[in-house]
């Protein structure tokens, strides 16, 4: 099903709102919940027998972009990782000792930061560790961020003997005035030939992340980047929104807010992806994402069994997310668990012999219902009203008589229909899928102001 662009909808629509990847969102976190609440949450999780999905986060860059809005540490310094990496080790001595041995790892990610600052051996040596503690499935998804400015082709021969079969890069944007201003020069024929590397070592999924909103970008300079990436062929596409928060992100300082796209014309740059990319046969999976209709991520969708958890889309519901490194987060069945941001309190945490976790959130029931509600919007466009009242024993019309109310508008705008005991999010809606599921947003109503960033 083809997403179809309405200018004014999206107009009307556009306002800050969460992205979702969890619910309730990480605005909601609290140093209430602390790290004797993770470790029993963690050792309940045991029961649930589920597999695991291990995050871990490498923070380090050779070099700053500055819309980057990550946590990151630049350093052109080798060395500086491997008391990190150490730290991470320890992290993990203490998690393996409360997880189940006989829990297998479905679902590794590294990000960061660049995860491609640690060479060949560092690589090896780090996944050899990961293995020492965890036993993976047979068929896991392993995936790993790289910048591909610094993959040396020995890093990427390692990456695949190690075990990776996913791989995501960042490319942001081919045009040279985009990429001196925005301090990330890669020219297409860098793409051109780490491409034809990963498809020769024989990467399952390669994905591809673009920006829009940068400096200097208009409609006819992006469409050039997309039709360019369109010729590169990967699997999956990101396209993001750049959110200009100098006074979060400093490193945003260094960008002109007068070379920024006017918002007209920022909107006319999404409006022209969504067609290219549909154009050329891609599926849009919503937030951001395009994917080849034969990618893990659009058969899910179609099945009705796509999720999201803290890195975005995943087809591998029911696993429970285990969060080591800095900032990284967890997220069990009903909790989520942070660790420190600042690579000082990681360290002080992990060299005090305690994980560090600093905040999270306890689910109650109530957050369980719209979670599941939430994510079905999401991830597969529609709540089937049965299905919740049978995981949960409620009464959807009767729990969700308020929110039903308020989707009339949405409906009367063509976002979604409401028939028979389901919601459809159809065509016209799903650029505008944070808003549909923002109505069952509880923490929302309390709210007096919107600290997320804009859903278009």
């Amino acid at each position: 099903m083809r997403t179809v662009f309405d200018r004014e909808l999206v107009k009307k629509y556009d306002r800050p709102g969460p992205r979702y990847t969890s619910y309730p969102p990480a605005t909601e976190f609290t140093e209430k919940v602390t790290v004797e609440d993770y470790k029993r949450k963690l050792l309940e999780s045991n029961s649930r027998k589920t597999p695991l999905s291990l995050y871990f986060h490498i923070p380090f860059c050779e070099s700053g972009c500055y819309y980057c809005g990550c946590n990151i540490i630049i350093s052109h310094r080798k060395g500086i990782e491997k008391p990190y990496l150490e730290r991470v080790y320890k992290e993990m001595d203490m998690l393996s000792e409360l997880i189940d041995k006989d829990r297998k790892v479905d679902q590794l990610h590294w990000g960061g930061g660049t995860p491609n600052y640690l060479d060949a051996d560092e690589i090896r040596e780090f996944m050899e560790e990961i293995r020492k503690r965890f036993e993976f499935t047979e068929n896991a998804e392993v995936s790993i961020e790289i910048d591909p400015r610094y993959a040396t082709d020995e890093q990427l021969r390692t990456i695949k003997e190690v075990g990776f079969n996913r791989i995501s890069m960042g490319l942001q944007d081919l045009d040279e005035r985009v990429q001196k201003a925005v301090n990330r020069i890669q020219p297409y024929s860098l793409m051109v030939d780490i491409m034809g590397k990963l498809r020769d070592l024989g990467f399952e999924s390669i994905n591809i992340d673009l920006i829009y909103g940068l400096p200097y970008q208009t409609v006819e300079s992006f469409k050039r980047t997309v039709e360019k990436v369109i010729e590169l062929s990967p699997d999956r596409v990101a396209v993001y929104s750049f959110a200009y928060v100098p006074w979060v992100k400093p490193i945003q300082k260094r960008i002109d807010p007068k070379t920024l796209p006017s918002p007209e014309e920022k909107l006319s740059i999404l409006e022209m992806v969504v067609e290219e990319f549909q154009r050329a046969g891609y599926v849009y999976i919503g937030m951001d994402h395009f994917a080849k209709p034969e990618d893990e991520l659009a058969v899910a969708q179609r099945e009705g069994k796509l999720w999201r958890n803290f890195q975005g889309y995943t087809t591998r519901k029911g696993v429970e997310l285990i969060g080591i490194g800095a900032t990284s987060i967890g997220m069990l069945y009903d909790s989520y668990f942070q660790n420190y941001k600042t690579l000082k309190d990681y360290n002080d945490a992990i060299d005090s012999g305690r994980l560090a976790t600093f905040r999270g959130v306890i689910l109650n029931e109530d957050d369980m219902i719209r979670r599941e509600v939430i994510m079905d919007i999401m991830c597969n466009l529609g709540v089937n009203f049965d299905k919740i009242e049978n995981m949960f024993g409620i009464r959807f019309e009767d729990y969700f008589e308020e929110e039903l109310e308020n989707l009339k508008e949405l409906e009367e705008d063509g976002l979604i229909e409401v028939k028979g005991r389901s919601i459809r999010v159809l065509p016209v809606g799903r650029l505008l899928i944070r808003n549909v599921a923002m109505v069952f947003d509880a923490y929302l109503k309390k709210k007096k102001e919107l600290k997320f960033s804009r859903t278009i």
